[in-house]
């Protein structure tokens, strides 16, 4: 009984390798390229070497302290949209994430950074 599990062939797009972001929401864009279903895949989203974010076999774990805060609509993951929102963005959430999506043996990474427009200066 031969059965052979295809791995699809996508690339990760980042459209917006750098996000600009003062305190409050943002969304850090990640999409499969072509659009491709990423309900059966593994999700995970790091800061830095942290995962604070995963999403497999439907079921989300999500690290301590960004409870509430980040989440990937999972009604877009059909259309291989990834992207993820994080809520009550602070200061401290700036700087590089990395998305990592695999699917069987194939294994994609993007990054997007948060950055904050520098405080104008006080006279």
């Amino acid at each position: 009984m031969a059965a052979a599990v295809m791995d699809k062939d996508f690339k990760l797009d980042t459209p917006d390798p750098v996000v600009w972001a003062s305190v409050g929401d943002v969304t850090l864009p990640c999409h499969l390229s072509p659009e491709t279903s990423a309900v059966a895949m593994e999700i995970r989203w790091f800061k830095r070497t942290d995962c604070i974010y995963l999403y497999k076999n439907g079921h989300v774990t999500v690290r301590e302290g960004y409870e509430g805060r980040v989440s990937v609509n999972t009604q877009e993951l059909q259309r291989g949209d990834v992207s993820l929102r994080l809520r009550e963005n602070t200061w401290g959430d700036k700087g590089v994430y990395t998305c990592q999506v695999i699917s069987g043996e194939h294994k994609e990474e993007g990054r997007v950074g948060i950055t904050g427009k520098s405080p104008v200066p006080l006279l």
